[in-house]
């Protein structure tokens, strides 16, 4: 593209605005109908249905000869519809994975429509390449009479569209939120989730049409799928997704706009690119599901654990010989620990529950309250496992050293009525009494585990 990104003139900055927006709108469409394909594991159908409608805009054209827009939706829609009922008939009757079934009628139908596009090329303005990768560079260039103004036809096409998504979206709220999660509970309460199915398919259709001209099938099948995609990795409830999905969408159109002038390069495909962009990052740094923050979460669960257990270590040698220290050498050795040992040693100096002098460590107070509710919860459940279960009191150990870990104080009550008032574990030893409040150690954060 030859403009001088760094001297805009008006002219530029007019056709720059322009597929900015055109874009944006369109990004925006394909994302908050394709949320619904990401929440219902059926993101490959949106491509399977982005292929297919070729061969019905082919169609439709040679049936009704005209390359207006209602003409082509409707056989885009008619075959979008058809690609989800022989999709399902293929899964549901001829013993075919719905995954390959999907693959099986998107390729067929995607290749009937390159066919038909050679075929009866001299009389059908569709140009292959134009439907991968769209004209996004020509947008304002391509304008429609509508009330005595000229208007950039992909904002005539678009909007509409989006509007559509929008206000299916918010009538059918509570029964697409319910579909979506449990298709048979909506049965049970009349949503008619098959119908809303394929009204859903029939939107992706529409949506797909709309944005051919535009953007490309390329950029629609990005934008189906990936702004959905990566709010589901930072949102856990629909209506923050959806509206993560929009902006994630919606900030791809400027991101790539610039990129594509500076690389000279498609303006749809660096849109492509930078929401690829957008799903990695959240897929490594989301809050909660990102790859960065569970490997944080483990390893914080490590270290808890560790102290933990080494807190349990110097209760049950407190209750052997009061006041003794424990060598640190010997603690190490005792749990196998690697250097999540040391971090989970300073976390507990840190916070004041044992003292460190040397090699040696004491049990202070307060670390004590806590370890004494550690203890609690591991002869508790070696308790419960020989009285309920049945098991043998010789090899209840391993499994209680698992879940004192996890039981909080409210378990800890259930279980102790579920055993009865018993003052001894399976192996003779006390079971210590604690309050609630304090029963059970606070779990160290990702900070104060780095602080120590």
């Amino acid at each position: 593209m030859d403009w001088e990104w760094f001297g805009l003139n008006e002219r530029n900055l007019v056709s720059a605005v322009t597929i900015i927006g055109i874009a944006a709108l369109t990004n925006v469409a394909c994302a908050v109908i394709g949320c619904y394909l990401v929440l219902r594991r059926m993101s490959l159908l949106g491509d399977a249905i982005a292929h297919a409608v070729l061969p019905g805009l082919v169609v439709a054209f040679l049936l009704g000869g005209t390359l207006s827009l209602p003409v082509l939706f409707l056989g885009a829609v008619a075959v979008g519809v058809l690609t989800a009922a022989l999709t399902q008939t293929l899964h549901r009757f001829g013993g075919v994975s719905e995954d390959a079934s999907m693959g099986v009628v998107f390729t067929s139908l995607f290749a009937l429509g390159v066919v038909l596009i050679k075929y009866h090329g001299p009389s059908i303005d569709l140009d292959p390449d134009c439907v991968l990768s769209g004209l996004l560079e020509l947008a304002d260039d391509n304008l429609v009479s509508l009330g005595g103004l000229e208007i950039p036809r992909g904002l005539v096409t678009v909007l509409p569209v989006l509007a559509i998504n929008l206000a299916f979206i918010g009538i059918f709220w509570k029964e697409l939120l319910v579909a979506s999660f449990d298709p048979a509970f909506a049965a049970s309460l009349g949503f008619r989730p098959i119908l809303l199915h394929y009204v859903l398919m029939a939107l992706v259709a529409l949506t797909t049409v709309a944005s051919f001209e535009q953007v490309g099938s390329i950029l629609v099948i990005a934008m189906l799928v990936l702004p959905g995609a990566t709010a589901n990795l930072l949102a856990d409830r629909l209506g923050p997704m959806l509206v993560l999905a929009s902006l994630c969408a919606a900030l791809a159109a400027p991101i790539g706009f610039v990129l594509a002038l500076w690389w000279d390069v498609n303006i749809a495909g660096a849109m492509t690119l930078v929401v690829g962009v957008l799903y990695l990052l959240a897929a490594c740094f989301g809050p909660e599901h990102g790859l960065l923050s569970r490997l944080i979460r483990q390893a914080t669960l490590r270290v808890r654990i560790l102290a933990e257990d080494i807190l349990g270590i110097l209760f049950r040698a407190e209750e052997t010989v009061p006041g003794q220290p424990v060598a640190i050498e010997s603690l190490r050795q005792q749990l196998a620990a690697g250097p999540s040992f040391w971090l989970a040693l300073r976390w507990l100096v840190h916070r004041g529950w044992v003292r460190r002098e040397g090699k040696q460590l004491w049990l202070l107070p307060a670390g004590l309250e806590h370890a004494r509710g550690l203890i609690r919860s591991h002869r508790l459940w070696e308790t419960f496992e020989v009285v309920e279960l049945g098991r043998d009191a010789e090899r209840v150990h391993d499994s209680a050293m698992r879940v004192e870990h996890f039981l909080s104080p409210s378990l800890q009550a259930e279980i102790s009525a579920t055993v009865g008032d018993v003052a001894k574990d399976p192996h003779g030893k006390g079971i210590p009494q604690t309050s609630l409040e304090t029963s059970q150690a606070p779990r160290p954060s990702a900070s104060e585990v780095a602080e120590g």
